[in-house]
């Protein structure tokens, strides 16, 4: 087979001045000079900010993939890109989105860099890097920052479900200052991102399901010392990738992205995975509509005992076998075939995976709940669709009847939600409006949850 020319060779294969230039001045880190002799160079992209509490660990799992991209035989250069932290940006991190994705597909262009490795957690983050590395189209490996281990607070694991079961119950007088403060620290005890099945751990799965990740990337606890042994792996992977020309359009086919939203359904992700991987695969170029979410999370039951769908946590999961033992109890329906960036098949991968808590992982004939994880609905409200989550929600819920109670933006609802004289009950449903991504930029969330007195009794 002929040798493939690398990308990296047009700016460290020259001769002359230019040449001259682009070595002199990376050597200036200390670089020896073969490491400019034909190296697959891969750049580490790196979301790490102490202002995204999620991804603040990520140093050191840039010096793991470091490692694993030189004992392969490649030159790892590490850059930075915008981080969106879920918890401090504001207005919200989605207005930054796509801004971040340029940032990372302009970074990847414009450099001397022959594969690429992605370090993601947080929310945005995520999306954003495979968006941008996809309208680059060079090998490109992911790694998930890991979910943060679950809480302890007075004998109950705690996760970020409870902020606002915390906040309710403190208005109420059922938990004092002292308590609230306390549970702060309880809940986010280690790096990671939330360890429940939100956006970012949604996220994990995702890119694992697409084929975009080693195996159990989506749920290696973030604190697990098998966290940095997935990215030393991935450094040396991303090498033999370069090699083999294993470029990202390779992997995200179209089964690839119908496997996602299966294996979507299937641990109850989050809402938000509608609207990334809409936009991921309009980066490589794959038709997928929001009527492709309806089709093929049907009859694909809920298998995962996950928060908020639910009891339990990320580090449950993995515990219990992790995705790869979860997508095997699918073998029946995903496409087995789909390539992943290890050069295996998703079914290859699976074969051997072992479920060691039915309470964690159920069967596909035995599942946590039969209904599906997102479906797509329609009425004179949305006639362009609109998009629910059945597993997460109060079986009264589904089919429900009350009078409205209506609050014109958010302002107003923080302004009157609290007030003892609000006409409020039970039955009521609440509506917020002027807050689309037609009124607010960039559709932020705002998440109003239904909770009872006496919860923590």
């Amino acid at each position: 087979m002929e040798k493939q020319e690398l990308r990296s060779a047009n700016w460290f294969g020259r001769k002359g001045k230019d040449g001259f230039i682009y070595r002199a001045w990376m050597k200036n880190q200390g670089i020896p000079a073969d490491m400019f002799d034909g190296k697959p160079v891969i750049g580490i992209c790196n979301t790490w900010s102490e202002l995204t509490p999620c991804n603040a660990h990520f140093r050191d799992l840039a010096e793991a993939v470091k490692k694993g991209v030189l004992e392969a035989g490649g030159f790892p250069v590490e850059f930075p890109v915008m981080s969106l932290g879920e918890t401090l940006i504001k207005p919200t991190a989605m207005l930054y989105r796509n801004l971040v994705s340029m940032d990372v597909e302009e970074s990847i262009r414009a450099n001397p860099i022959d594969g690429v490795v992605l370090l993601c957690g947080c929310d945005k983050t995520t999306p954003s890097l495979v968006m941008g590395a996809c309208s680059v189209n060079i090998p490109t490996i992911v790694i998930s920052g890991g979910p943060m281990l679950k809480g302890h607070w007075k004998g109950k694991n705690i996760g970020t479900s409870d902020v606002w079961r915390f906040d309710v119950a403190h208005k109420l007088g059922q938990i004092t200052d002292k308590e609230f403060i306390e549970a702060e620290a309880c809940m986010a005890r280690t790096p990671g991102h939330c360890a429940v099945m939100g956006t970012a751990s949604t996220m994990a799965v995702m890119v694992e399901a697409l084929g975009l990740s080693l195996p159990n990337n989506a749920s290696i606890p973030a604190a697990d010392a098998r966290r940095k042994v997935l990215s030393h792996l991935s450094g040396r992977r991303i090498v033999e990738m370069v090699k083999d020309d294993l470029t990202l359009s390779k992997i995200l086919t179209r089964k690839a992205f119908e496997n996602a939203i299966m294996i979507n359904a299937a641990i109850g992700g989050s809402t938000n995975f509608v609207i990334h991987l809409l936009a991921i695969a309009g980066r490589i170029g794959v038709d997928l509509t929001i009527d492709d979410f309806d089709r093929y999370s049907q009859n694909v039951p809920l298998l995962a005992n996950i928060q908020p769908s639910g009891e339990n946590y990320m580090e449950d999961l993995y515990y219990s076998g992790g995705l790869p033992a979860l997508i095997m109890e699918m073998e029946a329906i995903v496409h087995n075939d789909a390539l992943t960036v290890n050069g295996k098949t998703i079914g290859e991968n699976c074969s051997t995976a072992e479920v060691f808590d039915r309470k964690i992982i159920s069967t596909i004939k035995d599942p946590f709940k039969p209904e599906s994880g997102i479906v797509v609905v329609r009425g004179n409200l949305a006639p362009n669709g609109a998009v629910i989550k059945p597993s997460a929600a109060s079986p009264e819920l589904l089919i429900h009847s009350g009078k409205a109670v209506v609050f014109e933006n958010i302002e107003d609802y923080h302004k009157r939600i609290d007030d003892p004289e609000l006409d409020i009950d039970a039955d009521s449903i609440m509506v917020l409006k002027n807050v689309g991504p037609g009124d607010i930029p960039a559709w932020p969330k705002w998440e109003i949850w239904r909770c009872q007195k006496n919860y923590w009794n």
